[in-house]
């Protein structure tokens, strides 16, 4: 998914916990679902960062040439004003674009 496009917003923001529960009916339900999509989201972009920075990296750097190095600079800056994953995750759950289900449902429907 193209996370540089997520209309998630930038800053933190107060969430309505009652328009939040509506899918799951528990809102203890709703974080573990988005927890374990942010922590998804967030493997994907350090990932996507970390290939883009290895052309960077040199076997024999020295400090001064790691700090000269103006687009390692400006890709680094770029991730870090993307929404947190936390703010993607929710804004994904939201939108309903998050699959789920429980485990008690999928063992049921094998027997």
């Amino acid at each position: 998914m193209d996370y540089k496009r997520t209309k998630a917003p930038v800053t933190t923001m107060t969430q309505d916990i009652d328009r939040l529960d509506e899918v799951t009916g528990n809102i203890y339900e709703t974080v573990v679902i988005c927890s374990k999509r942010a922590n998804q989201i967030a493997m994907d972009l350090k990932q996507e960062l970390s290939k883009k920075l290895e052309e960077f990296s040199y076997y024999t750097d020295n400090l001064e040439e790691v700090m000269e190095n103006k687009e390692q600079i400006e890709i680094s800056r770029f991730y870090e004003r993307l929404p947190k994953p936390t703010s993607i995750a929710l804004e994904e759950f939201k939108e309903g674009k998050i699959y789920f289900r429980y485990a008690d449902e999928a063992e049921e429907n094998v027997e």
